[in-house]
């Protein structure tokens, strides 16, 4: 992309709305550290290494989002990734908001924005999740966003809790919500897979 088309793509972007006094952004590899901690004091999140926040932070930027208080300091972050041989496909595989900052609405707005960007830039018209049966609050958040876009919604077993290897892990239901009218809309053609 040049910088005019860039300019242009920026130009028509749509804004979404961030509770007051906090913006989104994609993250940063020196946001890594703040992340695994959010993602720790979640409680409810399979904790990876902090090491993996590094890299996902590195790696898969243009698929992710941060929400930044007036500090600069991430408050909130979701982690995602296109699927290789379903470019139109984002997978959202973490989502959470420090403490401090629930009930503001801020799961929903980042949701929103990072998929708004990840359709003009890289061309998705749909995500997945998984979510396990006794997250309300993800089941929640992904359900009010298929409501509010349009989308429909399908449930099915993606992975059982019998072949986790610890004792008592839920089953991983897949959410899969799309086509998405609005990011078909606004969606790029997908880029060729590389290899």
């Amino acid at each position: 992309m040049t910088a005019a088309q860039a300019d242009h793509a920026g130009a028509h972007r749509k804004t979404v709305e961030m509770p007051e006094g906090l913006k989104l952004d994609a993250p940063r590899v020196e946001d890594g550290a703040a992340i695994w901690r959010i993602a720790r004091d979640s409680r409810v999140l399979d904790l990876n290494s902090s090491y993996s926040y590094l890299l996902w932070c590195r790696d898969f930027a243009a698929t992710s989002a941060v929400a930044r208080d007036g500090d600069g300091e991430p408050v909130g972050f979701i982690t995602g990734y296109v699927r290789p041989r379903h470019p139109r496909t984002l997978v959202v595989w973490q989502v959470a908001v420090d403490h401090g900052q629930r009930g503001r609405g801020l799961a929903a707005a980042m949701l929103d924005g990072l998929t708004t960007r990840a359709a003009e830039e890289l061309g998705i018209d749909g995500i997945e999740t998984t979510i396990t049966p006794d997250n309300t609050a993800s089941n929640r958040l992904f359900t009010s966003y298929a409501e509010r876009h349009g989308a429909p919604v399908r449930r099915e077993v993606l992975f059982e809790g019998a072949l986790f290897p610890e004792e008592g892990h839920e089953p991983e239901v897949l959410y899969r919500i799309g086509p998405v009218p609005a990011l078909a809309s606004t969606a790029t053609a997908p880029a060729a897979a590389g290899g």
